[in-house]
């Protein structure tokens, strides 16, 4: 399977999984997904490994631009499925996918231990 980085350039946090993947040799493809965009099959694919509430980040502006009531809406997997498909950016970055199960977010640490169990 490929290794996939999905996230969007400008974001610092995906800048930091790019350059590690780089540094360490790792081949990838990275998918931006505000400009390549999501299909649902992709999305309900990642919440095989991660629950919908790690997958959209609340803390972000997107989601605090939101109205309460779009808000209020997202509940389940199926609502946080339309809300990542609706707006993307309401996703926690970098999402990893193609090196043992999904995961999201970044540290140093994390991506080490996950390509070493990879081998």
């Amino acid at each position: 399977m490929t290794t996939t980085l999905y996230g969007i350039p400008n974001c610092d946090t995906v800048k930091k999984a790019r350059t590690w993947l780089a540094d360490n040799g790792h081949d990838f493809t990275f998918h931006d997904f505000k400009k390549q965009g999501l299909s649902r099959e992709l999305v309900q694919g990642w919440l095989k490994d991660l629950d919908w509430e790690t997958l959209v980040n609340r803390k972000g502006m997107t989601w605090r631009n939101l109205s309460d009531e779009r808000k209020a809406q997202v509940n389940d997997a199926d609502s946080a499925t339309e809300l990542m498909l609706e707006n993307p950016s309401v996703i926690k970055r970098p999402v990893l996918a193609g090196v043992g199960p999904v995961s999201v977010g970044f540290s140093a640490d994390q991506y080490a231990s996950k390509f070493e169990g990879a081998k």
